[in-house]
């Protein structure tokens, strides 16, 4: 790859980010880390009606939080600022100006009104090749009445002139040679009446200003394709055009459709990287980390959804992803969105972390539930005998709490049909006599070996101990359980438990 490679994440700041977006940055991150080359991020806010405050800074937090951090942003400038296309507005016009004066662009003078009115009559109308003649414009005016509406500042947008019959068509990295018939493409808008640009006129503006080399985006920009390599071609910039990689989209988990928010609300997931709090309507859309997903996690499922190694590895660091990533691996077709899967890879990547990388984020569950945390030491042995029960960091909470406090409740019911003073009278002489310092395995012999002699079954006992020490059915192996609570504290709990059963 001769020419430098520059890449580019550019979200809108409207709303939560969504993992599909989430996705789109990490591809554009692995391609430039892989290459050498510089991950930008740039901030598409031409769209005032919809500019959300706080976007910008919640699409940053995510990245950071997915380890996925630009090289040059609004918040860590390069050389090719600014970073918000808000800020690059005075740049657009004369690019507008220059498609005018070589017949590729047109002013037009409608008003959203009679725009309205004729698509009442006209529900399938499309501003292009077939209407524009019949439109307010500047093909349709002379150009005395053009000069005219523009001394009287009439509001206008400038539209793109579509030629007729003609096919454009450029070689997309995912799906090989891709053809559009301009027949088939309206005269989109490429600057507005309030003077920025839309999405089709800032992405070319600035992708060539950025000195863009590659430009990663969703499926569903295929459809502006056209527009936008007519725009290189127009502005005299075909040599400086990006390669493309139109990426395959994120399926709903039936695989009709895209996935969206409404269908992580219905089905009960998240589809957003963070909590998003919406500051126009107060509401809090759940995210991945909220849920109790590792960053770690997160990267590595969003890579799988449409790219493979070519094996059947599954679990990968940044690290590997980056070594391994490359662009014929990813696929054409939509990648299905499976949540299960994803609740997977958090339970694989919890397994495989040590404790102390765990332990801020048990801390901070642990501590969310009322349950404060003396002893650091303590907690670390706890993670490395409940790990491998959870799915989510959350999970740490149900799994772990009893190591912090002795139950309140018991599952009475469980024990109680076979209850006997003989079967207290064992409890009591075990409890004061457990060995402080045997390892889990001998503690079981011992306690084997003790109901054998009292002519019990040890089968039978196993049920009411882990009762007595975690309140239910639940929890990792209990002599593991009874070690890490000590000698003390298990018998203290014995004793408690055989007062609740009688």
């Amino acid at each position: 790859m001769e020419k430098n490679i520059r890449v580019r994440f550019a979200p809108s700041p409207t709303g939560g980010l969504h993992l599909g977006g989430v996705r789109t940055a990490l591809f554009n991150y692995l391609f430039a880390k892989k290459h050498n080359g510089t991950f930008v991020l740039r901030v598409e806010d031409t769209d005032q009606t919809r500019f959300v405050y706080g976007a910008e800074e919640y699409i940053v937090d995510c990245l950071n939080w997915c380890g996925i951090t630009p090289d040059e942003s609004p918040q860590n400038p390069g050389a090719f600022g600014p970073y918000r296309q808000s800020e690059r507005k005075a740049s657009y016009k004369q690019f507008a100006d220059q498609l005018i004066a070589d017949g590729y662009a047109y002013y037009a003078f409608d008003t959203s009104e009679e725009l309205n009115a004729r698509r009442a009559i006209e529900p399938n109308f499309l501003y292009g090749q077939k209407s524009r003649m019949e439109m307010k414009n500047s093909l349709t005016l002379s150009q005395a009445e053009v000069d005219k509406l523009l001394a009287e500042n009439i509001p206008y947008v400038v539209r793109i002139k579509i030629p007729e019959n003609e096919h454009v068509s450029f070689v997309d990295m995912i799906r090989g040679l891709v053809s559009f018939d301009t027949n088939l493409v309206d005269d989109k808008v490429l600057l507005k009446a309030d003077g920025m640009p839309t999405y089709h006129l800032a992405v070319v503006a600035d992708d060539k200003a950025m000195e863009i080399s590659h430009a990663f985006r969703g499926e569903e920009w295929l459809p502006s394709a056209p527009i936008h390599i007519l725009l290189w071609k127009y502005l005299g910039w075909e040599d400086s055009m990006p390669q493309w990689a139109h990426l395959p989209l994120i399926l709903k988990p039936d695989g009709n459709g895209k996935l969206s928010k409404r269908d992580g609300d219905r089905l009960g997931f998240p589809v957003y990287a963070m909590n998003w709090n919406d500051p126009k309507t107060g509401d809090i859309t759940k995210g991945f980390k909220e849920l109790g997903f590792m960053p770690e996690a997160f990267v590595n499922l969003l890579a799988m959804l449409g790219w493979n190694d070519g094996t059947d590895k599954e679990i990968f660091t940044l690290a590997e992803l980056i070594e391994l990533f490359s662009i014929e691996r990813i696929s054409k077709a939509g990648a299905k969105f499976d949540f299960e899967k994803a609740k997977w890879y958090n339970h694989e990547w919890i397994k495989q972390s040590s404790a102390s990388n765990l332990k801020l984020s048990v801390k901070n569950a642990l501590a969310e539930n009322g349950i404060e945390i003396n002893d650091e030491e303590f907690l670390l042995k706890v993670i490395d005998t409940v790990k491998d029960r959870c799915n989510l960091l959350g999970d740490f909470v149900a799994q772990s709490a009893y190591f912090f406090a002795a139950p309140s409740e018991y599952d009475s019911a469980a024990v109680k049909p076979k209850w006997s003073p003989e079967k207290a009278a064992f409890f009591k002489e075990f409890g004061q006599n457990i060995n402080e310092s045997a390892t889990a395995q001998e503690l079981e012999l011992e306690f084997k070996a003790f109901a054998e002699a009292k002519g019990f079954k040890p089968g039978e006992l196993m049920l009411p101990l882990r009762i007595m020490l975690v309140g239910g059915k639940f929890g990792p192996g209990v002599f593991d359980i009874a070690k890490l609570l000590g000698k003390a504290e298990t018998e203290s709990r014995i004793e408690k438990g055989i007062a609740a059963f009688n």
